[in-house]
């Protein structure tokens, strides 16, 4: 069964005070949560030598970083301007950097782009996959993986299911590159919840579990059960990172969330 982590939402340089995000992870500490899960951001916006501390003395682990961010700095993997390509391979391979000091996984699915980017999904795909190869090739060296994030069309514009980035990982042919799975994307992407989670078998490296309007675990029609149930069918055993952002409070959402996860 998987481990849990939670999502922190916000840009790690959005806080007021560093010390309102050592809160939040002495929250998910005593709530249970084995790992939190962050948003890189460039410049990071906090000491990581600091962030590095207050995770290991509380017994927290980082198992991923999403990129996502980098996209609203103007990066993108599928545009169809070459230096922009590369200003992104060059930021992703400087994220490879950040995860492995802390042993993570990067988590990549916006910086695909939309299809303002770039119309064309085979163009668009053949950028993106190209970009992945030199990304890849630095990851696995470093023994970092990176998670493609099948992100629902109405979010980014490629591979928006999980068959079309299994079948985008086959096309870039790096050991580093891995599918992941998330319950509110599936919810609009995925006839079934389960059957993405078995096609990727062993392959899968990811897991974001979020109720299908964003909110408390519950409230919506994500069968957790389900999910729970195929990941252990796959021997699933790497993290599963909590994401709620709508309608509850900080710590409501941190401590419904996993007391609903191991009720289940």
């Amino acid at each position: 069964m998987p481990r849990y982590s939670f999502i922190v939402l916000e840009r790690l340089d959005s806080f007021q005070s560093p010390d309102d995000l050592h809160k939040k992870l002495i929250d998910l500490s005593e709530a249970g949560y084995e790992g939190v899960e962050f948003s890189l951001t460039e410049p990071s916006g906090i000491d990581l030598d600091q962030l590095q501390s207050w995770t290991g003395d509380l017994g927290l682990e980082v198992p991923s970083f999403l990129t996502g961010e980098a996209y609203n700095d103007g990066l993108c993997l599928s545009s169809p301007l070459a230096s922009i390509r590369r200003q992104t391979v060059e930021r992703l391979i400087r994220y490879v950097d950040v995860a492995d000091r802390f042993g993570a996984i990067l988590v990549i699915g916006l910086l695909q782009g939309l299809r303002s980017d770039e119309p064309d999904p085979e163009i668009a795909n053949e950028r993106i996959a190209e970009c992945l190869r030199q990304v890849g090739d630095v990851a696995e060296a470093k023994g970092v993986d990176c998670v493609m994030e099948p992100v629902n069309h109405l979010q980014v514009g490629f591979n928006n299911s999980v068959d079309e980035v299994l079948q985008l990982i086959e096309k870039v042919g790096s050991g580093a590159i891995r599918p992941m799975v998330d319950t509110v994307h599936m919810n609009i992407e995925e006839s079934s919840q389960t059957s993405p989670i078995v096609r990727c078998g062993a392959q899968l490296r990811h897991v974001h579990l979020c109720e299908s309007n964003g909110a408390r675990f519950g409230s919506g029609h994500v069968d957790f059960s389900a999910v729970l149930q195929a990941l252990s069918e796959i021997d699933y055993t790497h993290f599963a990172s909590v994401k709620v952002y709508r309608n509850l409070a900080w710590k409501e959402a941190v401590d419904s969330s996993l007391r609903y996860l191991k009720n289940l």
